[in-house]
């Protein structure tokens, strides 16, 4: 006679613990929602020389998780999906949202960033705390600072240059 009981499995092999912070990221990593997020990719590679790490995309084609590493920072993008209620600026009409580019040459990684397609929201200049710094805003909405560091200032040097800044243009509190 036939034994029908199966014989025991074998148990699963466990996999090594996770870092909780995996190698190469940081505690905040900006995770940008925009329509074309394939595109925004191979843009944020043009215009900031961003090197890929993840393309993941759905059945459909739609891009589920990119990863892209500009400098020593990662950045993820998505494809915008209603139905998961993520929108992209261009939608929104709007990003209350810029990512900061702190950079070694403002005025070459600003120009590689226009030349790719950015549009300049604020041509580059020397601002009152320090660093030369200007915006653009990529194809997709997002906006992007790039700045270099021309002069560490003291914090008393900061508030008094920010004084005069405000002065200057007559800037007052709105609240």
């Amino acid at each position: 006679m036939k034994s029908t009981t199966a014989a025991p499995k074998a148990p699963a092999k466990k996999a090594a613990p996770a870092k909780g912070l995996p190698e190469g990221m940081h505690s905040l990593t900006p995770h940008l929602v925009c329509a074309g997020a394939a595109k925004a990719m191979e843009f944020y590679k043009k215009a900031f020389g961003a090197r890929e790490l993840v393309k993941l995309a759905a059945p459909n084609g739609m891009l589920m998780h990119g990863s892209v590493q500009i400098g020593d920072s990662r950045l993820m993008v998505v494809d915008e999906n209603e139905g998961c209620g993520m929108f992209g600026p261009k939608s929104l009409k709007g990003t209350p949202i810029t990512i900061h580019l702190q950079v070694e040459d403002a005025d070459a990684v600003f120009a590689q960033a226009v030349k790719a397609g950015a549009t300049v929201k604020m041509p580059l200049n020397d601002m009152f705390w320090g660093d030369r710094y200007g915006l653009v805003e990529d194809p997709f909405g997002h906006h992007w600072s790039i700045a270099h560091r021309l002069v560490d200032l003291s914090p008393a040097e900061l508030h008094d240059a920010a004084a005069r800044a405000m002065a200057q243009h007559n800037c007052q509190e709105t609240r």
